[in-house]
């Protein structure tokens, strides 16, 4: 990786906007084997949503990495985007700070990828705030240890995805607004891939095969099983067309061909589901600036 000096210039422009990372949904995702290493061996179609969290830089004249907004029941230094920043500097050598300023709207334990891509946006964000001139495929590769989700913000395009997650051939879903229910749990990711009852040989297909509406998730049944709160939730959606898990829960979604179908729907919520509509998007908000 290119190593980069810590008396490179800031950019002082880029400093004064929000950064956005988005969420995402899986439209599958299947568990077609187990590494030697337990690294589960994943198929799935990745696709953003027009649902964001938003994070904001601010240069610090020492070098520390500061998160300014801490999450409840999550220590600053254990955050990813503290993580994903100071994996940047271990990687390029510099020695620039900055504080972190998360506003969080993506709920955490969702299957959404919030933490993942709230450090995608970190590192896209620094290595230019920075100057620190990595490659996408320099700061995928960097993002992988922090969390299987996050080179597919960095890569930036809806994308079937192999290997843990990392491998992505670009694929183009049809248009559609998604009814996302929230239901009030957050599911523990491990939790579902340590289950002795997750299934992990769903065959695997050529990603020329894949077509919208294809597959399941191979995670629902288990998060179905630790938390029935999910189970009512797609029960719910379902009344409306396949409706689907996101990654290992607890969100739940299903879509619809018009922004007014899906808002209809919304609106006939019963008051103790909570939900939203988001559209899907192809490309990430940062794409050309990754």
């Amino acid at each position: 990786m290119t190593l980069a000096s810590s008396r490179l210039p800031i950019v002082a422009n880029l400093w004064d906007r929000d950064w956005p990372a988005p969420a995402k949904i899986n439209l599958f995702l299947h568990v077609i084997g187990r590494r030697a290493d337990g690294y589960h061996l994943l198929q799935t179609v990745f696709r953003f949503l027009d649902f964001f969290d938003s994070i904001r830089f601010y240069p610090r004249s020492d070098d520390r990495i500061v998160l300014t907004t801490p999450l409840p029941g999550v220590a600053p230094e254990s955050d990813l985007t503290v993580r994903a920043a100071q994996a940047l500097r271990a990687a390029t050598g510099c020695t620039l700070g900055a504080d972190i300023q998360l506003q969080k709207c993506i709920p955490m334990g969702g299957g959404l990828g919030g933490g993942s891509s709230d450090a995608a946006t970190v590192l896209m964000a620094l290595n230019q705030l920075w100057g620190t001139g990595l490659s996408p495929a320099e700061l995928q590769r960097l993002g992988l240890p922090l969390g299987a989700d996050v080179p597919i913000f960095i890569h930036g395009r809806s994308s079937f995805a192999e290997g843990v997650g990392e491998l992505f051939v670009d694929v183009t879903p049809p248009p559609a607004w998604y009814l996302l229910l929230i239901p009030p749990v957050a599911v523990p990711t491990a939790d579902i891939f340590r289950s002795p009852s997750l299934r992990r040989d769903t065959p695997a297909i050529a990603p020329s095969n894949w077509l919208p509406g294809f597959g399941h998730n191979d995670l629902e049944a288990v998060a179905c099983d630790l938390y029935p709160e999910v189970g009512e939730h797609l029960t719910y959606l379902r009344r409306y067309g396949d409706a689907r898990m996101s990654g290992s829960g607890a969100c739940c979604f299903v879509a619809f061909e018009s922004s007014t179908a899906a808002n209809s729907a919304l609106s006939s919520l019963p008051i103790e589901l909570k939900g939203l509509v988001a559209k899907g998007i192809d490309l990430h908000p940062l794409h050309q600036s990754a």
